[in-house]
């Protein structure tokens, strides 16, 4: 199945209907030039084939439609009895086909992956799926990425997406789930970056956060990251908050991730020299030019000193802020004559 599969250099935002935000925005920065681990997105047409399938039996999506998310008890039982059909279906013979051929390709040496969702309403402007659904790091086999990937469509189900996105009145047809295979990084430090203050709203400065390990401990809130806050212009540290970094998180044996305990030397020292801040502080930039509005950036600092890219999504809290402080037009009384008076009808 050809179309079960699409590589970074292939997509990009426009493509998020077949490969989601995740999967969009990773081909953008791809063939923007922007370092990104290479990887490939099991896309929506793979998830349609299993989802059809498996509605042939008993619909899915009218049943979240009816879901009222307000009952949270309503909403938990669904969601049990829906990744509960999601894990026991058969994924089509064709589809496990193609994606494991893909991480074959991907990995030739068996290097580990990152399986992560993408489902296609996520990471748009208006609205932030972030945490929503499942990721699973250090996935070290193309069976055990086969299985990953179902439990990544399961989590389309979860309590915490289906109940936002009927909050956010998303039309269920138009939700699916397209997954991300991407190769890890084993990372020395990691974190995230706003290209305007998510404090403060301030589009002149950089916010970068990060810790030691895998970013993973970052995005979860498990460790308190080292922060700094730079001029995006003048690359000026005008901010520098260094925390007691208790813990990282690191690649397991036999694949997942554990957390580990840092060592006296490098819990108070900081994750990031001044050279890399500014390093990202240059990638932050380019990232933001390329979208032209300010973003949400995922980044990673191999143990060569590479800085990578994990995801750019939209800024999505001040955006919203901006447009409700928007003045409202007033209605025109005599529309023609206001079209005249734009085009210089009316001298």
């Amino acid at each position: 199945m050809s179309d079960a599969v699409a590589w970074f250099a292939d997509v990009g935002i426009k493509d998020r209907p077949t490969v989601g935000g995740k999967g969009g925005s990773l081909g953008e920065l791809t063939q923007a030039g922007i370092a990104v681990p290479p990887g490939f997105v099991v896309t929506v047409a793979a998830f349609e084939t299993f989802l059809e399938a498996l509605e042939a039996r008993e619909p899915i999506r009218p049943m979240v439609e009816a879901l009222d998310p307000s009952d949270h008890g309503a909403a938990t039982r669904l969601s049990e009895q829906l990744r509960e059909r999601v894990m026991e279906e058969p994924m089509p013979a064709e589809v496990e086909q193609a994606i494991m051929a893909a991480m074959r390709e991907l990995c030739p040496d068996g290097e580990p992956v990152a399986v992560r969702s993408s489902a296609t309403t996520e990471d748009a402007e208006d609205a932030s799926f972030a945490g929503l659904q499942d990721t699973f790091l250090w996935v070290l086999t193309p069976e055990d990425m086969a299985h990953r990937v179902r439990e990544c469509w399961g989590s389309l189900y979860s309590l915490e997406s289906m109940t936002y996105r009927r909050k956010q009145g998303f039309p269920e047809g138009q939700v699916a789930m397209a997954v991300v295979v991407q190769q890890m990084v084993d990372a020395k430090c990691a974190g995230v970056m706003f290209t305007r203050s998510p404090l403060t709203g301030d589009k002149s400065v950089i916010a970068i956060e990060g810790a030691w390990g895998l970013g993973s401990a970052v995005v979860s809130g498990e460790v308190t990251p080292d922060k700094w806050v730079m001029g995006k212009i003048t690359g000026e540290i005008s901010q520098r908050d260094i925390s007691d970094k208790h813990a990282r998180q690191i690649p397991a044996e036999g694949g997942g991730i554990v957390e580990v305990e840092n060592e006296d030397d490098i819990r108070s020292a900081p994750c990031l020299t001044d050279e890399e801040l500014e390093g990202l502080r240059q990638v932050g930039r380019r990232i933001e030019k390329h979208y032209g509005k300010p973003q949400d950036i995922e980044w990673a600092l191999d143990k060569q000193g590479n800085i990578l890219l994990l995801q750019s999504r939209p800024e999505t809290v001040w955006a919203a802020k901006d447009a409700e402080a928007k003045p409202v037009s007033k209605p025109v009384d005599n529309p023609m004559a206001h079209v005249m008076n734009i085009f210089g009808g009316r001298k």
